[in-house]
């Protein structure tokens, strides 16, 4: 039997969903024997000197990738590793010389360019014609020195291969998926109830389609013509004016059980969001039992 352990370093951004992604390999990965893991987490967040050092405090991009470089460096005091694993290309694009010492993997729910092209919904602007060449060869050294790259869905996979030559051998899709067990209703849910319940999941109330669906709730339940009473719960960071039949949730955190147990009480999710690549939150829904309703756009489709 071979008891080889491998010294992985995990350089992970904590933004969006990509934080849920991060809890559910820091649960599954130490199931794997051979892995002795080495957890780099990347937060948005700047504190302290660095939140006044220009470029770096308001560029994602440079601040995820020196960070990532940094833990990097930091990993590499305390052991030899045998292989890196990067999620998002974002965090590997200034590491490019790491990626060429050792054994890597850069994981990405999205192209660079494919980003672009929702970039209005995520408050995200593109640079000088110049800057964005830049960019875009740093991007191709990237995904060049990676030893292999793994995308959430095929739509991305299809963009590595069109916008930066990348060979589709190089490339292996895996949704991120989830825990189906721990989301699945201990029991059936009922057929029938006097209330219909919808449920919308969204930290970014604006940009997932909260104002949007609350719109088409209001519409509703102005009608007045459904046998059942109809609800909607809101799951969201934003702060909501209080009205009726609308329940808002500003504290609930991702995997929590709380959050479950409200996705087990609703009988229909809805995600009408105008700008996104992959929600995960999509698989929570699924895997909870959840029909649900979404729009098509990013790798939703």
């Amino acid at each position: 039997m071979n008891s080889a352990k491998y010294q992985v370093g995990f350089l992970l951004e904590q933004t969006l969903g990509h934080r849920t992604h991060t809890q559910n390999l820091q649960a599954n990965v130490p199931h794997d024997p051979s892995i002795v893991p080495y957890w780099g987490l990347i937060p948005w967040e700047t504190s302290g000197l660095a939140s006044y050092v220009p470029l770096y405090n308001r560029n994602w991009t440079v601040r995820a990738s020196l960070r990532a470089r940094r833990l990097i460096a930091d990993f590499q005091q305390q052991t030899t590793l045998d292989a890196l694993f990067i999620h998002t290309q974002v965090a590997a694009i200034l590491a490019s010389d790491w990626l060429r010492r050792i054994p890597s993997i850069v994981s990405l729910d999205a192209t660079p360019l494919q980003y672009d092209t929702l970039g209005a919904h995520y408050a995200h602007q593109t640079h000088s014609r110049w800057i964005e060449k830049q960019k875009r060869q740093l991007y191709r050294k990237c995904f060049g020195h990676a030893q292999r790259l793994v995308t959430w869905s095929h739509w991305a996979k299809l963009g590595l291969i069109e916008e930066y030559a990348v060979p589709a051998e190089k490339i292996t899709v895996i949704p991120p998926g989830v825990p189906v067990r721990t989301w699945q209703r201990a029991t059936q849910r009922p057929q029938e109830r006097d209330v219909l319940k919808i449920l919308f999941v969204g930290g970014d109330f604006q940009r997932k389609g909260g104002q949007l669906l609350l719109d088409a709730f209001r519409i509703l339940r102005g009608q007045n013509s459904y046998q059942q009473r109809i609800e909607l719960h809101v799951v969201t960071q934003q702060q909501l004016p209080s009205e009726s039949q609308v329940f808002v949730y500003n504290n609930l955190s991702p995997n929590s059980p709380a959050l479950k147990a409200l996705f087990h009480d609703c009988d229909i999710f809805a995600l009408p969001t105008a700008g996104d690549c992959l929600p995960m939150v999509l698989s929570e829904a699924g895997a909870a039992g959840l029909p649900l309703i979404a729009t098509n756009v990013g790798a939703i489709a």
